[in-house]
This record gives structure tokens, sequence and C-alpha cells, in this order.
């Protein structure tokens, strides 16, 4: 059990028991030391870089030319991320907490809707709340925004696991962003102050943050753009994976879905080719789309297949390979199923049922298929 699934005040005991293990060096029994591991890092990269948890935290900002430069680099994450931080602000509108969008060194770029409150809870949103704040970890120590940029991931933080005593006012959830590139460009961070907890919220932050990351991905130069889905898993327009290809065939961007689904970790470079990906040539994505397809099968290297949806970017048309002619040389589908077969048996060095197994189909679908591409060849 984690510690965000304990209830109060057995909750804030177990982070008081934590701090005093991990923080403060006591002796309190592997029970009460229990920590998540990526929340125990940060305080420990904390401690390494001389910090105390008394010590006072400024939120200062950055210099205005500093932020005038964050604000120009940052300028297309803006645009994709106001529609989704203005749908945020009615979400969580009842709940005392607003969102953040920071860069990836952790500098404010924009803030949704305050909420209402007392004076001090006002005092202490505004000191975060800022464009230009710098509210990276070696400013500000532990906090979802530090976190999620420094783990590459989701992640709840509540009171009293933030590392220095002025920042345990706050609960927080955070969620990286990454651009079409599959660098990390950002953060997105739900944060309340003295507010219940209120853990769901990582789930709308990351919900939240995918929205973003399509939208940049929608708004990427691209010659040919595919909505893909697994067979029978129908997924709205946030649930999908987008991928963007070049003229000659070569990926340009994708978002976080595709790159799950294609196995091309974030950051993951140089950027593959179609042919890298998919177990067929290119040139047929770009004649689907041309066709007006509306959904194509379309099977991967490792024996797994894809709905793919493909879709010509708007007056793409002229750069996009010409169509390909039907000719002999023409391979179909099925042969190059039959070529994706025999170079999982041979990789195999003969053994059916071992490049079955890789493939995730029968040994007799094996032997089907190459029967008949010898028929064929005979």
């Amino acid at each position: 059990m984690s510690l965000p699934s304990l209830h109060l005040p057995e909750r804030s005991l177990a982070i008081a028991q934590a701090r005093r293990a991990w923080i403060d060096g006591e002796s309190v029994g592997a029970h009460g030391a229990r920590v998540e591991p990526w929340l125990l890092r940060s305080w420990q990269r904390c401690l390494a870089a001389g910090h105390r948890p008394q010590q006072r935290v400024g939120f200062d900002p950055v210099t205005r030319q500093a932020a005038r430069r964050v604000a120009e680099r940052n300028r297309g994450l803006l645009s994709a991320a106001r529609p989704v931080l203005a749908s945020l602000s009615r979400a969580i509108a009842d709940t005392r907490y607003f969102a953040i969008l920071t860069d990836a060194d952790g500098i404010v770029i924009e803030v949704g809707a305050l909420p209402g409150g007392s004076e001090a809870t006002a005092r202490h949103a505004r000191d975060i709340a800022r464009v230009g704040v710098d509210l990276s970890e070696r400013a500000v120590g532990t906090t979802a925004i530090g976190a999620a940029l420094a783990e590459r991931d989701s992640v709840w933080l509540h009171r009293g696991e933030h590392f220095f005593d002025d920042t345990s006012i706050y609960s927080c959830a955070g969620a990286p962003l990454f651009g079409p590139a599959g660098d990390c460009i950002g953060m997105l961070d739900l944060t309340g102050v003295q507010v219940v907890e209120r853990p769901e919220l990582r789930h709308l932050a990351v919900l939240s943050a995918r929205h973003i990351e399509n939208a940049l991905v929608l708004a990427h130069p691209c010659t040919l753009l595919l909505h893909l889905n697994w067979p029978g898993y129908g997924g709205g327009p946030g649930n999908e994976g987008l991928l963007c290809i070049d003229a000659d065939g070569r990926v340009t961007g994708a978002n976080t879905v595709a790159r799950q689904m294609l196995h091309q970790p974030p950051g993951h470079h140089p950027a593959p080719h179609c042919q890298e990906l998919f177990a067929l040539p290119p040139e047929m994505l770009f004649d689907a789309a041309r066709r007006g397809d509306s959904v194509m099968e379309v099977p991967l290297w490792s024996g797994l297949r894809v709905q793919a949806r493909p879709q010509l970017a708007h007056g793409a048309q002229r750069s996009a390979p010409p169509p390909v002619q039907v000719a002999p040389g023409l391979p179909r589908l099925r042969d190059v199923e039959a070529a994706l077969i025999r170079r999982a048996v041979d990789d195999a060095r003969g053994n059916v049922a071992e490049a079955a197994r890789a493939l995730g189909i029968s040994r007799a679908t094996v032997y089907r298929t190459l029967n008949r591409a010898r028929r064929g060849a005979g």
C-alpha cells in the first residue's frame, strides 16, 4: 500500500515518520520510514545540495530578459496549452486547486485561474502562481514540478512530502509534457494551498498533459498523419496514437501514446523511418490516404498489428510521394507478412516453435504461410 492510499491522520503520521528517518536521520523503524522511491531520490538531491528544511524559500522570478526568452521559446507550447488550462480551471473550480504550466527548467510560463480564499491562502498561491517564477527543484526543493521533470513521470505530493517547511502548505499533482520529438518540454502542475488531499488529480494532470501533447503533434508540420489504435480498441481523439511522417517516409513527430505503442522511448534519436516500424512499404500508407481509406490494419515487425487511419496533411498532396503503380514487382500485404515470418524463422535458426512464440502466432500459421509462399514461388 503506497502512502497516498492511507487516510488522515495515518497519512500525516507516515509522512512525519519518513521525514525523521530520511531527512533527520532518526531511527523510527522500517514501517515508519516508508516513502515512494522517487520522493526519496528528490529528498536526497536536496540534502546533497546542502539544503535543510528550515531554510526560507524566496520564490524568486528570473530576470525580465530571461522571462522573455522563455516565453519566446515556448510559444507553441503556450498556444497548445491555453485551451486545456481553460477546461482545467472549470473542472477544478470547486476544489481550491489551480493549474501551473512550466517549461523544461521549471520556470512558470502560464497560470490558470486562481481560486478564492483567505488573504493568507491567496498570498501563498501568488508566491508560486506568477509567470517567470523559478519552481525548479534547485530553487524550491521537492515539489511535483521538480519531481515530474526529474523522473519524467507523473507524481502526487502532499504537504510534508515537500522538502522545505515553507512549501509544506501545498498539495500538488504533476505530469511531464513531451514534444513531438519526444523530448521533455515542460510540465503541468495542479496545486492547492492548505487543502484536502486529492490524489485523483494526478490522473487529471496526466490526461490534460496528453491533450496538450496531442495539440502540439497536430500542429507539427508533416506530409502524412497516422491515427493509431490497437485492433478492436477504438479510442477517442485523446487516446489514440499520432504519428507525423514526412514525404520520405521518416517519422518527424509522435505523441506519447504512439511512442508507447511502437516502443519508441521518449527522446529516441535519430527519428526512425516507417520501414523500421511497419512491415509494409510506406507508399501503401500514402496511397491509402489518397484513396480516403478510413482504417487499415498494419503489421509491425514484432508480429503485432495496429489499426491506422492515414490522413494527408492539409496542402501536402504535392509533397507526398507519387502513387504506386500496380505492377508485378509491387509487394502484396500477404507477401510482406510472409517475409516477416521467414525473417523470424531465420532469426530462430529454423526453429518454427521459437519463431511462432516471438511473433505471438501459432506454429500452424507459420507453416501455412511458408507453404503458401513456396507454392506461389513455384
